[in-house]
This record gives structure tokens, sequence and C-alpha cells, in this order.
């Protein structure tokens, strides 16, 4: 899959394609749909396929210290993107000058000039332009002067997680911050990640015979509600099956929110400084302070032993 970031990063010679535009956080399952039927449109015209997205997210553009938690940095959505059979991934720098671009300029200096669409394929709920002016009924008006069709694909409804709503970023991040993670996975279509570099912390763990690794997560990253998940720990390359603990550590007066994953029965890992990624599959219980340092041992063998039973399970 190609990558390019800004207008400017297109070949010149680029020629028709089938595209796609959105922010397309967390690629869950209602954007599978979408992304997929644009692969798919292009397969069917001959031509490439490519999504078009932003970074910042616009909304911290538009609205300053609004930034949504992200379910998924830049690069995961690429890779989950090319998973999908995506041709090319346009990630267009969002400034105070681009957002005041008005539908039809937009249309004509992103999708006409420079990605010469031949379809261009949506959810029902998409916006762009000037203070989200645009539609799909305006993109479909215009496609009729600047010669490419519009196809928009309706979204799947979620089981008993969402309440019947229909996938969605918000939804997904809501179910997260609750610590439904299961939720979250149901609209995902796999488990919710977060990931970073694992850094030194007061290494309580090695000294209770929990040894964890801390991980410092991406900006913006969305993080379960506090309290104990099963989940899995890759790190080099390798899945591990981990007891996953994310809140402030109460038992030790902890202030800092922190993510830290214990391989379940692995000895002498030495992860510090390693990139990993973190995959939430259930929630074992809330976040708790103890009677005793005793009491919190009990608690954190019973713990990773619920977790060993979820991952056996799942």
């Amino acid at each position: 899959m190609q990558r390019w970031r800004g207008l400017e990063d297109i070949p010149q010679d680029w020629g028709r394609s089938v595209v796609t535009i959105g922010s397309y956080d967390g690629v869950h399952r209602g954007h599978q749909l979408i992304i997929g039927r644009a692969v798919e449109r292009a397969r069917e015209l001959g031509v490439p396929s490519v999504v078009v997205t932003f970074d910042p997210h616009p909304s911290e553009v538009v609205r300053p210290g609004s930034h949504p938690p992200l379910l998924a940095p830049h690069h995961r959505r690429a890779e989950l993107m090319a998973e999908l059979g995506v041709d090319a991934l346009l990630i267009l720098p969002f400034t105070v000058e681009f957002s005041k671009l008005s539908p039809a300029d937009f249309i004509v200096k992103v999708l006409v000039d420079k990605l010469h669409a031949r379809a261009v394929i949506e959810g029902p709920n998409f916006r762009f332009g000037h203070r989200a002016a645009g539609n799909v009924a305006v993109l479909s008006e215009l496609g009729a002067t600047y010669d490419y069709e519009v196809e928009v694909v309706d979204l799947y409804v979620t089981g008993d997680a969402g309440g019947g709503e229909p996938f969605s970023s918000t939804l997904t991040r809501r179910l997260v911050g609750e610590g439904d993670v299961a939720g979250a996975a149901e609209i995902l279509g796999r488990p919710h990640r977060v990931e970073g570099i694992v850094v030194r912390g007061a290494q309580r763990g090695r000294e209770l015979g929990y040894p964890t690794a801390n991980v410092e997560t991406l900006p913006h990253t969305a993080i379960p509600a506090d309290g104990v998940y099963a989940g899995w720990l890759t790190a080099a390359g390798e899945r591990m099956p981990a007891a996953i603990s994310v809140g402030t550590n109460p038992q030790f007066a902890g202030t800092e929110r922190t993510v830290e994953a214990y391989a379940i029965d692995r000895v002498g890992l030495d992860l510090y400084g390693l990139h990993v990624t973190v995959d939430f599959l259930s929630y074992v219980r809330g976040q708790q302070k103890f009677d005793s340092i005793e009491g919190l041992l009990v608690a954190i063998g019973d713990d990773v032993k619920r977790a060993r039973e979820l991952l056996d399970a799942a």
C-alpha cells in the first residue's frame, strides 16, 4: 500500500481512482464495510482504491483541547487498511486553513484535481468542508458536475453491547472508557489495543513477585477504565497471555494512571525500552485498595488465575 502525507506526495501521473474519506479511527467493523466496498468497487472498475484521512483529528483544530481518545494510531490504521486491500492511504494535515475550505473547494482540491475520483464511497453520516456543511447529498450533486459516482454504504447495527446503535467510533470509545472491552471488541472486530514503550516504574510488581511491563502509551490513546483485565502482551514478535492493570495504584498512594501488563508464568523477561502492544480481552475487576499487602497479593493471585482461565477459553 502506498502512503502519502499531503497532496504534494500524490504521484503526478496518478489516474482515476475510487476514494473514501473519513477519520476512520479504529477501523472498526462499520469502517471495514465502507473501506471494503471501496476496494471492491475499485477492482470492478480496474482502478486503485484510496483512503483519505486526517492528522491531527479535525476536532482538535476546530475546537482546540477537544481531541478525542484515539482507538488506533495512524500506523495501526494503515496496517488494518492494508489488510483490507487498500492501494493507497492519503493523510492530509488538517490545519485551520484547510478547515475553511468549502465543500466544493474540498472536492475540487482533493477528489478532482489530485485523486481524479471515479467513484466515492461513504457512510450515510459523512460530513465535509467548512463547518461540516457538505454531506452525501452535496457530494452526489457535485459528482454529476465532476464525473464521479457516489455510493452510500449503510452501517450494520451492533448487538447487545451497543444496544442496537450503528457501529461508531464514539460508541467504541464510550465502551472502552467504561471498561467494557468485550463490547468494544464486538464493534472493532478485534480486541482493543494500546501500545508504547516499556519504561521503568516503581518496580513494586517485581518486589511482589509479579513483574509488570509499565507501558508509556501514545498521546491521546483510548485507555480502558481503571481495573484489572485479561489480555495479551506482545513484545519482539511474541504474544504472551497477560493480566493487565490500569489505574493509579491506590495501594501505594499513586496519582498517575498507568497501564501495566504481567506476562503470565513468564520469568526473567527484560522488556525495558521495547515497543510493545497490549490487547484487552476481558474485564476482571475494578481498581481496589486492600487493607494489607497480604490482601493485595491474594487478589493478584486470583486475578492471574482468572485471567488465565479467560484467555484459555478465548
